[in-house]
C-alpha cells in the first residue's frame, strides 16, 4: 500500500511539508510521513462527523477522558509498565505538554539539560521561555552515536541544573538509548534532584533488534522524578489533530498543574481524542505495514547515500543524521541539496551546538519516491 503513493497527489496536499516545497521539490524535511490516513481512523473520525460534534462526554471533567485509561493499557500491553491513569494528563500536542511542565516547576534563567544536536522546537522552547540550555552533546564513536555521562554529571554540578530533557529515542540520530545509558541517567538525575521530562513520541518506531526501555520503568525511585510525554502523531501520522499524553510521576508536578486554572492551557478537541484512541486501539496491523516499509527504507538510504555523506544507520525514527562535512558544503548543506538536487531536508545548524555541516532527511515516504530523493542527491554532488 505504501509503495503506490501518487507523487502528484502529495504535490496537491495542502499541509506544510508539500505546501512549503516549490514546484518540482521533494520535501523530506519536517517529521511527517507521506503515508495515508490508518483506515481504523479514518473509519472513527468519519463515523463522529455523520453522528456528533458536541461536547464530549469528559468535558470539564479531565478524569473521563478516555485517553487516559487507554494510554496506560497501551504502555502496559507493550513495555509491561504499570501506570496510574489518574495521573495522565492530555495536552494539545507535545511541545504544549513540555512548555506547560517547564512553566510550573522552573523560572527563567534555570538551567535545563538536554542531548545535542536537539529537536528545534525544543531549542526553541528554552530560547522563548528564557531557560538556559545545558548541552550533553552526542558523541560519533565512528560505529554510533553516544554521550558522555561522567561529562554530564560535571555539567549538572556546575549549572545548578533543575531539570534533564531526555528524547529518547532520539532525534535526530535515531539513537535508542541502552537501559545501562538510562540508568546512568537516572543516577545523576537521583544525585542531583533533577525533574526527568522524558520525551518518547518515537518509541513505537523502534527498528528491530533494539528495544524501547521507558525512563519510568527503571524504578519507581525513577519514576517518582519523571514526566513522560507522547503522542499518536509520529506513529500514526497523526500530528495536525494536535493529541498528546503526559504520565506525571512526579509529585511535585502533579501538585503544580492541579494548581492552575483547569482551562489555563487549553483543552484537547474530541476529534484528536478518538483518532488517538482508534490507533491504539485498532490500528496495529497499520503500524506493523509502516514499521516493515520503514525498515526497508533505511536499508535503502544506507546503501544508496551520496559518496562523501556519513550517516549511522538509524535505530528508531524515520529520521537519517547526514553528516555531509566531508562534501564541504558549508554549514547548512540543505541549502546545497535544495539549489542543485530540489530536494528539502532539514536544516542542520537548527537542531543547535553539533548540527553544522549536517542535514536531516524524512525517509517515510514510497520506495519510489525515495530513490529519487538519492538519485537526485548522488547527481548533484557528482
Amino acid at each position: 500500500m505504501f509503495d503506490n503513493l501518487d507523487l502528484e497527489a502529495l504535490r496537491r496536499r495542502p499541509g506544510v511539508k508539500w505546501a512549503a516545497a516549490g514546484p518540482g521539490v521533494l520535501p523530506t524535511w519536517i517529521a511527517d510521513m507521506d503515508f495515508p490516513v490508518p483506515p481504523a481512523v479514518r473509519d472513527a473520525l468519519a463515523h463522529a462527523i455523520d453522528v456528533d460534534l458536541g461536547y464530549p462526554a469528559w468535558d470539564d471533567q479531565p478524569s473521563l477522558n478516555p485517553l487516559r485509561d487507554a494510554f496506560a493499557e497501551r504502555m502496559s500491553q507493550r513495555y509491561a509498565l504499570i501506570l496510574d491513569p489518574a495521573r495522565v494528563h492530555v495536552f494539545t500536542e507535545l511541545i504544549q505538554a513540555l512548555q506547560v511542565v517547564l512553566h510550573v516547576m522552573t523560572r527563567p534563567g534555570d538551567a535545563v539539560a538536554m542531548h545535542t544536536p536537539a529537536y528545534s522546537p525544543f531549542l526553541k522552547t528554552l530560547t522563548d521561555m528564557d531557560r538556559r540550555l545545558v548541552p550533553i552533546p552526542m558523541l560519533d564513536d565512528g560505529t554510533g552515536w553516544g554521550f558522555d555521562l561522567d561529562r554530564l554529571a560535571e555539567d549538572v554540578a556546575r549549572h545548578g541544573c533543575r531539570v534533564l530533557v531526555l528524547v529518547n529515542p532520539h532525534n535526530p540520530t535515531g539513537r535508542v538509548f541502552t537501559r545501562e545509558e538510562l540508568s546512568g541517567l537516572a543516577e545523576i538525575a537521583a544525585r542531583h534532584d533533577l525533574l526527568v521530562i522524558s520525551d518518547e513520541i518515537h518509541a513505537e518506531l523502534v527498528h528491530d533488534p533494539f528495544v524501547h526501555v521507558p525512563f519510568a520503568s527503571l524504578n519507581p525511585e525513577v519514576a517518582a522524578r519523571t514526566v513522560t510525554l507522547t503522542s499518536a502523531s509520529k506513529a500514526f501520522n497523526l500530528a495536525g489533530l494536535r493529541c498528546s499524553v503526559a504520565h506525571v510521576g512526579d509529585v511535585r508536578v502533579q501538585k503544580a498543574l492541579a494548581a492552575q486554572p483547569p482551562l489555563l492551557f487549553g483543552e484537547v478537541n474530541s476529534l484528536g481524542v478518538l483518532a488517538t484512541l482508534a490507533a491504539w486501539q485498532d490500528g496495529d496491523s497499520y503500524l506493523d505495514e509502516v514499521r516493515a516499509t520503514l525498515a526497508r527504507n533505511r536499508r535503502l538510504i544506507a546503501d544508496s547515500l551520496p559518496a562523501g555523506i556519513r550517516a549511522h544507520v538509524p535505530e528508531a525514527t524515520y529520521l537519517a543524521w547526514l553528516d555531509c562535512k566531508q562534501l564541504a558544503l558549508g554549514m547548512d548543506p540543505s541549502a546545497f541539496f535544495l539549489q542543485r538536487a530540489q530536494v528539502m531536508l532539514s536544516n542542520g545548524p537548527s537542531f543547535g551546538p553539533g548540527g553544522e555541516g549536517f542535514a536531516r532527511l524524512n525517509f517515510a515516504t514510497s520506495g519510489p519516491i525515495l530513490e529519487e530523493i538519492l538519485r537526485r542527491m548522488r547527481e548533484a554532488v557528482g
